[in-house]
């Protein structure tokens, strides 16, 4: 069935682009948004906005019920969850499907089977996807995890089976802290899931963290390719790459063929990321999780491979097959995401909601914003503090960091702090220039050698 009217069960930017890509097939948008997002750019954008609770998420954009109820009320063909909320919740996608409504995205149950880290990893080992050394499914007591410590060495992650977001994760180095750690973790992961399984892997010193965007229809299963995403910090993405830089030809193919054999082992429907832990030293790379939704970072990969990924969501969601075949998919340039966030990296990145007084954005090419701001927008204080992606496109590397440098200078956001001055400074730091990072670079470069001094603190009025 060809979609005809989409729900946006979410806020913020990814709204925004989800109605774009919406109108671009002429598909009515109908957007929900809370009482604190009356005037969010995306219910000015849509063709129809319904309220759907207070302000706080768990009354309004992780309520299944009011979501539903406004599905229902706008009598739509579909429901697209974006990123976040509810978009990895597989009884949602269930009460969409049992609605007689199309869920744009995989099924509740490949949701709840990759979306458990524990049984994905277990797919991914059928699928004979390379995986981290650890526990083969949860482990069940303390007992248990001794014994694995004693198999594979220190140090070890301890982490949460469901959820995700950092929550329920610490590293320990020796037995004493594995004792101490793990009710904790699990304790935190309880609070944070409703779950409080663990499993534990080896943990990859000097990792980095590579991801590949995977796509099927059910029947037909491709990649488009790799991005890198190691500049983290508090495990949150910060700044993201495709294609990933200084892989070799082969470790590419075999990751992307690897994330498509894991795809095809679920007959996956939809776009998902699958993603790895690489070790430059040794070239080997291991399975980490799946993602069963659109990834922030996607317009790096569309900007790499010229396709629209979330038309390609919708189409796919209404019944048509992949509209692009492997070999059709190409790798031209590269390109580089930085997350602005409403955060202030000269006080510890403390959110920073409030009025923007003003915005200008470069008009130049191959420069793209996708964002939920505009002049006299404020900004609410209840959500996540992401207001918008630079992403950049160049010939090569070096030519796409030099029009990052421009366009961040050029940019212009007042009324609020932001994180563009941390950009700034990376897109200075000679290991970004090198490639020289890794997935706890950041964190160490902020304690140990990150300067603004060469970055002008911007005036917030």
């Amino acid at each position: 069935m060809t979609i005809r009217s989409v729900l946006i069960a979410n806020r913020g930017e990814i709204a925004v682009r989800i109605i774009g890509a919406a109108k671009a097939l002429g598909i009515r948008t109908v957007q929900v948004h809370s009482t604190a997002d009356a005037d969010m750019l995306a219910v000015r954008l849509a063709d129809e906005a319904i309220e759907i609770g207070p302000p706080a998420p768990k009354k309004s954009y992780l309520n299944i019920e009011a979501v539903m109820a406004a599905a229902r009320t706008a009598n739509v063909d579909a429901v697209h969850p974006g990123y976040g909320f509810l978009s990895e919740n597989g009884d949602f996608a269930d009460a969409v499907t049992a609605a007689g409504m199309i869920f744009v995205g995989p099924s509740g149950e490949a949701i709840r089977l990759l979306g458990d880290k524990v049984t994905a990893r277990e797919v991914a080992m059928r699928a004979g996807v390379p995986t981290v050394p650890g526990s083969r499914g949860r482990v069940s007591d303390l007992a248990e995890a001794r014994g694995i410590a004693d198999q594979t060495g220190f140090p070890l992650i301890i982490k949460a089976a469901a959820g995700g977001g950092g929550r329920g994760i610490r590293i320990v180095e020796t037995i004493a802290d594995l004792e101490k750690q793990f009710p904790l973790a699990s304790a935190e992961a309880a609070a944070a899931f409703g779950d409080g399984g663990l499993y534990i892997e080896k943990v990859i010193t000097r990792a980095r963290h590579v991801e590949v965007q995977i796509f099927g229809d059910g029947r037909n299963f491709v990649h488009f390719h790799e991005r890198e995403c190691s500049l983290q910090r508090r495990r949150q993405k910060v700044w993201e790459e495709a294609p990933a830089f200084q892989l070799p030809p082969v470790v590419r193919q075999q990751l992307c063929e690897s994330a498509v054999a894991l795809a095809r082992e679920v007959g996956y429907k939809g776009a998902g990321t699958v993603e790895y832990l690489y070790d430059d030293e040794t070239r080997e790379f291991y399975f980490i999780e799946v993602n069963t939704r659109i990834q922030v970072e996607h317009p790096v990969t569309e900007m790499i491979t010229g396709f629209d990924l979330v038309q390609e969501m919708l189409k796919v969601a209404g019944g048509a097959p992949l509209s692009v075949a492997q070999d059709d998919i190409g790798i031209r340039g590269h390109a580089i995401e930085c997350r602005i966030n409403a955060e202030d990296p000269f006080k510890g990145f403390a959110p920073a909601p409030g009025l923007i007084q003003r915005l200008s954005v470069p008009s130049r090419a191959h420069v793209r914003f996708d964002t939920m701001l505009y002049e006299g927008y404020t900004i609410p204080p209840f959500y996540d503090s992401l207001l918008g992606k630079l992403i950049v496109w160049g010939q090569t590397r070096s030519e796409c960091l030099d029009r990052l440098r421009r366009t961040l200078e050029e940019l212009i956001i007042d009324g609020v702090p932001t994180t563009m001055p941390l950009h700034q400074a990376l897109a200075d730091a000679p290991a970004v220039q090198s490639g020289a990072i890794h997935t706890r670079f950041l964190e160490s470069w902020l304690e140990t050698d990150f300067s603004l001094r060469n970055v002008t603190k911007p005036e917030v009025a």
